[in-house]
């Protein structure tokens, strides 16, 4: 069997043990950026559907054939999106985890209203207040949550984050947990290779795991 397959039924193993509800369905994004289709296609011929990449046009040269052929795969954008590389995105992804300017969310709404695309979308939250990453401020949360949905009408499913380096990650999930509670918002996604046990625990349901399934990036 091959290496990323036992990672991934290793990791599952690991959830069951640690999640505490049983009605909650998580999620396993197989972060699968800088890693070519060809280290991919065992997962996906084991029956794996969640996969994230982080550059629209690394995912294209990917993705685009294999989707075709198989439509039940749901392709995640986990990393930074520029309005440039919306359209492309929009027709692409199944789900985008970085929403993070009032900009970039009307930019969406135009492109899937042009190819009637229901694109699932969380907003990505700065929960650590840090200058060098992006997200929406939490104080702002609640207006700019509403433009999205009233306004824009996108289809916001739920909240991510990047915790800060070196800070207790568990910090960060609490805060998140609370933010998508008063949402009446039932997905997170948070947790990666090194906190993911620790992200179950504030309702993680959306896990974005690289490393840990493919091994280190080249």
């Amino acid at each position: 069997m091959h290496k990323s397959i036992n990672n991934l039924i290793q990791i599952q193993k690991e959830i069951h043990l640690k999640n505490t509800d049983p009605k909650s369905k998580i999620n396993i994004i197989a972060v699968s950026k800088t890693f070519s289709i060809e280290e991919i296609l065992p997962l996906i011929n084991y029956g794996h559907t969640d996969f994230g990449e982080n550059k629209v046009q690394e995912a294209i040269d990917k993705w685009s054939k294999i989707k075709d052929e198989k439509p039940d795969l749901n392709l995640h954008m986990v990393g930074r999106l520029q309005t440039n590389k919306v359209k492309q995105a929009v027709k692409l992804f199944d789900y985008i985890h970085s929403l993070d300017s009032v900009k970039l969310a009307k930019k969406i709404s135009e492109e899937k209203n042009k190819i009637n695309k229901d694109i699932k979308i969380f907003i990505q939250i700065n929960i650590g207040n840090e200058n060098q990453k992006s997200g929406i401020m939490i104080n702002d949360l609640d207006n700019f949550y509403n433009e999205c949905v009233k306004e824009l009408k996108l289809n916001i499913i739920g909240l991510m984050c990047l915790p800060p380096m070196n800070i207790d990650p568990s910090i960060s999930f609490t805060k998140m947990e609370q933010a998508a509670k008063k949402l009446s918002l039932n997905q997170l996604s948070m947790g990666m290779s090194s906190d993911y046990l620790e992200a179950i625990k504030f309702k993680a349901n959306y896990l974005r795991i690289g490393t840990k399934i493919f091994g280190q990036r080249n």
